[in-house]
């Protein structure tokens, strides 16, 4: 694998159509590698800051997955007494239907199947907009597009949560998945979202053709970007 530019290759997720049992076989297997590698502390920890900073009332995670995530997060607002709803968005309905059961005893937490791109999506306008795991699916094109719209959409912060494309993380992820995990898409689409991943300066790149000045970058372990934009 050629990791000296960002990958083209297609995630087997990125198959709007996939269904069965091996999409929860492989929401299950991504939320505990998120939490035992650290993955979703990326998110929580600017999350937890714009709590104390400001008052928050909504969130839009893209690309939610099992909606994992989204619970950490009610749970640090519900600490910090403030009242938000959290709206995860998927392209897939199997995806949404297992985000919804995981989340039916969240009042303030729902999932829609909705495309990004659309007008349904873009009219609407939240506190933040996150995204963990989720920009590597696009091209650099598409994200300046992509970057555009959500400096729109987002009142307070964009949070992006992605992976650093370095060779350490392909080989560790594809020898840890091929050992561990029982999901032939988790297998394949781990090592390839890292092969998708960023290098700082294509991200600087990226928000620099978007026009958006105010952002921090931070790298994080285990390989992951750190990207707040501020509204």
């Amino acid at each position: 694998m050629k990791l000296s530019s960002r990958s083209e290759e297609i995630e087997i997720m990125d198959d709007l159509n996939i269904s069965g049992e091996v999409v929860d076989q492989t929401l299950r297997e991504l939320d505990v590698i998120n939490r035992y590698l650290g993955g979703n502390q990326v998110s929580l920890t600017v999350f937890k800051k714009l709590l104390k900073k400001y008052t928050l009332n909504s969130l839009a995670d893209l690309g939610c997955g099992g909606a994992d995530i989204l619970m950490d997060m009610a749970k640090l607002a519900k600490k910090s007494n403030q009242k938000m709803q959290f709206v995860g968005i998927d392209a897939n309905q199997e995806i949404v239907d297992y985000a919804n059961k995981n989340t039916d005893h969240w009042d303030n937490i729902h999932c829609e199947v909705m495309n990004i791109f659309s007008d349904s999506f873009t009219s609407q306008s939240f506190d933040i907009i996150h995204c963990c795991l989720f920009t590597h699916h696009f091209s650099s094109d598409e994200l300046v597009s992509l970057f555009l719209k959500w400096k729109k959409q987002a009142k307070t912060a964009i949070i992006i949560n992605d992976l650093h494309r370095h060779w350490f993380a392909y080989y560790s992820i594809k020898w840890i998945t091929g050992l561990f995990s029982s999901s032939y898409m988790v297998k394949n689409d781990a090592a390839v979202s890292v092969a998708r991943g960023f290098k700082k300066k294509e991200l600087i790149d990226i928000l620099t053709r978007a026009e958006l000045t105010n952002y921090e970058i931070r790298w994080k372990w285990a390989f992951r970007w750190q990207l707040v934009v501020y509204i």
